[in-house]
């Protein structure tokens, strides 16, 4: 692959990324992730991208350490992981709308088969992810304040440049 070609394919991938990390906030998915990888690729052609990827990357991580502080955390970051594979399976399997429904069924599971495939795809994605975090951070009750410190860090070396 030509170094021009690697360019467009990364810088793709990097908007692309950045674009579905936007949507996975508002969405079923690991938003911060999909931004802070977007940015990565943005970052090797983009000056804007590149001051941008350590602030995402310290808030994702800082998530991750929220994630496990505590088993209730882990309890329902696994439970909403289960959850949203469920309801995956249940926009796959698109069964009739139930007698109770209210509206036409048209409105019954919007979005087809796809919907359901990100779903569980997501929910594969958050299990990885809880796996990570445990290992990355459960049993180090610093992890989050290290992390916090660090953002804040970050914004008092950014206020004192801007003067």
């Amino acid at each position: 692959m030509t170094g021009a070609a690697k360019r467009i394919v990364l810088e793709t991938l990097g908007w692309v990324l950045l674009l579905l990390g936007i949507a996975a906030i508002f969405l079923p998915g690991p938003g911060l992730l999909g931004i802070f990888a977007g940015l990565a690729l943005l970052s090797q052609q983009y000056d804007w991208a590149e001051k941008r990827v350590e602030p995402v990357r310290l808030r994702a991580m800082l998530g991750a350490a929220e994630g496990v502080e505590t088993v209730p955390r882990i309890v329902a970051s696994c439970l909403g992981a289960v959850a949203l594979a469920g309801f995956g399976v249940l926009w796959i399997m698109k069964p009739p709308a139930p007698a109770w429904w209210p509206v036409s069924e048209t409105w019954w599971l919007p979005g087809g088969i796809w919907t359901g495939v990100t779903q569980v795809a997501s929910a594969f994605i958050a299990i990885g992810l809880i796996v990570y975090s445990y290992h990355r951070f459960h049993g180090d009750p610093d992890a989050a304040d290290d992390l916090r410190r660090q953002i804040k860090d970050r914004k008092t070396d950014k206020v004192s440049s801007d003067d």
